[in-house]
């Protein structure tokens, strides 16, 4: 068994990179795809760079040309929930694009030519966004790592001060809506109408909903894992990136290995 690991950014994935063996690696196009044992399984790494357009390119290549039985995304992501807090984890149960609307021929966040056209039903069309789902077995493996490593690696694994300066105790594990766009949400105004018109909405983000799709058209089981960098909020460019390249990578590592080793 083949498992991809992507990525958007380098910060992101830079420890789960430092812990492969026997790497090689190839590039195609503009990326570079990293193979080799983590964790005792054969695994395909690869830096997507931002947003749905180049995520989905590298995991159409990791399918097509590596071959994977599986694909797992992990990075940061916004807080779509006021219950959040930076630290906490999202595992992703069902992904939509957040800025994809073909209205009125499709009903917003409804994916064409997978939902069914008003020509077809008329001006009643049924209104309903297109959700892709994370794959059941894994969904349930990513959750369990989440919690194994809350429970008892988080302090062996991040230095206290990183923690302190993050404000981060004991962060707390959720299953849940991830929405997808090619925005950097920092607007309470946008977040807002997100969460009105997804009320189930738990963190916003640029990747996964596209990597979804994209196993969801190979058949590929997917999974996504998403720390909370910021609140999505005015102040979002400045948590992001005082996260982003202090202690993000930490708590990928930490999950993808445990869930690496129970599967």
């Amino acid at each position: 068994m083949r498992i991809g690991i992507l990525g958007a950014s380098k910060e992101e994935v830079e420890h789960i990179l430092e812990d492969l063996e026997e790497t090689s690696r190839e590039s195609i196009g503009k990326r570079r795809y990293f193979t080799g044992s983590l964790y005792g399984q054969d695994v395909v790494l690869n830096i997507s760079g931002w947003g749905k357009v180049s995520s989905a390119a590298a995991a159409t290549a990791m399918i097509t040309r590596y071959n994977v039985d599986s694909i797992i995304f992990c990075g940061v992501c916004g807080a779509a929930s006021p219950e959040l807090n930076i630290g906490d984890i999202i595992i992703g149960s069902k992904f939509v694009q957040h800025d994809l609307d073909a209205q009125p021929i499709f009903a917003k966040y409804q994916v064409p030519p997978l939902g069914v056209s008003c020509f077809h039903l008329g001006l009643d069309f049924i209104r309903k966004p297109t959700y892709f789902e994370a794959d059941p077995v894994l969904l349930k493996a990513a959750f369990e790592a989440a919690q194994s490593f809350v429970s008892k690696s988080i302090n062996e694994d991040i230095p206290s001060e990183l923690l302190n300066k993050f404000n981060i105790k004991k962060p707390g594990f959720y299953k849940g809506l991830i929405a997808t766009g090619d925005q950097f949400i920092r607007s309470t105004e946008k977040m807002g109408e997100l969460q009105s018109e997804l009320p189930e909405i738990k963190a916003v983000e640029m990747e996964g909903a596209a990597v979804a799709q994209v196993c969801s058209n190979f058949a590929i089981p997917f999974a996504c894992i998403r720390i909370v960098s910021d609140k999505a909020d005015h102040s979002a460019i400045i948590d992001f990136e005082a996260f982003i390249h202090k202690i993000a990578s930490y708590f990928t590592r930490g999950i993808v290995r445990d869930m690496l080793n129970h599967i």
